[in-house]
This record gives C-alpha cells, structure tokens and sequence, in this order.
C-alpha cells in the first residue's frame, strides 16, 4: 500500500510563518497532524483539500483540519506564492474548550468550504493580527511566550468571531465532483461499516472503474488507501480517550487487531500502545510550555 506522506511537526502549541516562494516545485498530496490555516496574500494558486478544488484570490483564509488530505496547484511562477500560515495543535484547543470553542471555524469549514473570502468593511483586520502574531513569535521580550499566546488567542477570537458575523464568505470559485464527494462523506461517516469499492460504486451509481479511477485524480488517492488512512487517522484520535486498543480497532472498522497493528504500525512507525504513551507524554509537556 502506498502512503501518503505526514509532513511537518509540530512540538508547541502552534507556530506561525510567514512566507514567500519564488521558485515552485510540485507538493505532493499530504497530510497533518495539526490544524493549519493559511491566509493567501499573493501568487497564482489553487489548492485542494479532500477532492475540492478551490481557486484562490488575495486575502482568502484557507482552513485546513488534522488528518485532511491536501496540496497546493502552482499554476505559474511569475508572480511568489506569499502566504501567512498558522499550526495549531488539536490538544491546545481541547484545553480552552470549556471556555470557548476556538476550534469553530474548523468545524465550520468543513460543513460550508475550507475556503473563506473576507468581505469588505469589515470589523477586524485579520491581515494586521496575522502579522502582528507571526513578528511577536519570532521576537524576544519579557514574557514573549506569554505574549505570543495571548496574541494568538485574540486572533482566533476574531477569526470565530469574523464567521459568526458573516464578514468572511464561503468562496464561491470551487471545483469537485459531487460523486466523488458523496463518496468521502459516506467514507468518513461509516469508517467502521464495509467500504468495498462494490458497497461504494453501488451507492453512487458508478461503475468499478470509472470510481477507482476518478476517485484517484480527484483526490490524489486509491480508494483502499484513502479508506485506510482516514480509518488509522480516527483511530489514532481514540487513542486519546479511554477505550481500550481492543475496541478501538473494531470502532475504526479493522476487523482484527492484528491488522489493525500492522497497519497502524506501518503508517504511523510505531504500535498504537506506544502512540498512546508518547501522546500522553507530549500533551503533558505541552501544557507546561507556557
């Protein structure tokens, strides 16, 4: 089985860049294990995230979940891709969930479109608060750190905030096949219930081929190897919870938990006991960074 390939990690809360390409070479479809969001500020690019193609304008904010498959199109190098982009660990979310939910615009995202256009006349400026978050990060000063935080928990404020306001709009110049969007959302809603391309193809009223086939231009994915990622990927989110690896292989839909193991182990490069382990471990140190 082909994977798809993790890129990036993320040891702190979030970090935040600011960058600017000139010379573009191909990304692969890929994945992360944090949140992204990526305000657009110039070049020629579209980007998609789990079969969408969305064609990008200046000042667009791109959200981009944990665990979504995605890639940036460079449609020429004449003009530098320049963006500003923020990761943010799931877990620093988790941990202001009683008092706010910061992970909204997440969640809002993925029912409405990963892309956002920001309206005129609008009461905050997101451009200015990105930036100001991304020199603070890379500054000193007394409680820098601390600052930095703070800063950044403004900034998802007003992010949430610019949503609930209607001051950020769903792009309207989006691409996607409505077969093959059907086909994700049945996925990701059944991980644990069979997904044979049979099951599948029937659902939607294709034949065998043309699915296997579209679903891999669409997504940059085989229909076997995408159903296994997200399926590991839910599982691996499990093993932040209670229930045992037992259980949470059969709830992520592997019918045994040997093969569950190989494939966890063979995607993630370690058993899932000892993902927990390290997890429980990183979330602790993450807690005391600040």
């Amino acid at each position: 089985m082909k994977n798809y390939p993790k890129k990036g990690y993320l040891i702190s809360n979030f970090r935040v860049f600011h960058l600017r390409d000139k010379q573009l070479r191909p990304i692969p479809f890929h994945y992360h294990d944090f949140h992204k969001v990526i305000l657009f500020l110039g070049g020629h690019v579209d980007y998609i995230i789990e079969g969408k193609l969305y064609h990008l304008q200046a000042n667009d904010i791109i959200f981009v979940s944990a665990g979504e498959i995605h890639r940036p199109v460079f449609l020429d190098d004449k003009a530098p891709y320049e963006r500003i982009v923020i990761y943010v660990a799931p877990e620093f979310l988790q941990r202001w969930q009683e008092q706010a939910d910061l992970a909204q615009c997440f969640h809002t995202a993925k029912d409405k479109g990963s892309v956002m256009h920001q309206l005129p006349n609008r009461s905050h400026d997101l451009l200015f608060h990105m930036d100001k978050l991304e020199k603070t990060a890379h500054g000193e000063g007394f409680a820098n750190g601390l600052y930095t935080e703070i800063l950044f928990i403004e900034f998802l404020i007003l992010l949430n905030r610019s949503i609930e306001d209607h001051e950020l709009e769903t792009l309207g110049s989006v691409s996607y096949d409505e077969k093959i969007q059907q086909v994700l959302t049945y996925i990701n809603e059944h991980l644990a219930d069979d997904l044979s391309i049979e099951t599948l193809a029937g659902k939607v009223f294709l034949s065998r081929y043309y699915l296997m086939k579209k679903f891999k231009a669409d997504t940059g994915y085989s229909l076997h190897a995408y159903i296994r990622s997200k399926r590991l990927l839910y599982a691996r989110d499990l093993l932040r919870t209670k229930k045992t690896v037992t259980d949470i292989s059969r709830e992520a839909g592997f019918q045994d938990y040997s093969t569950f193991s190989r494939a966890f182990h063979g995607l993630f490069h370690c058993s899932p006991k000892e993902w927990r382990a390290h997890h429980l471990s990183a979330a602790a140190s993450r807690s005391s960074s600040f």
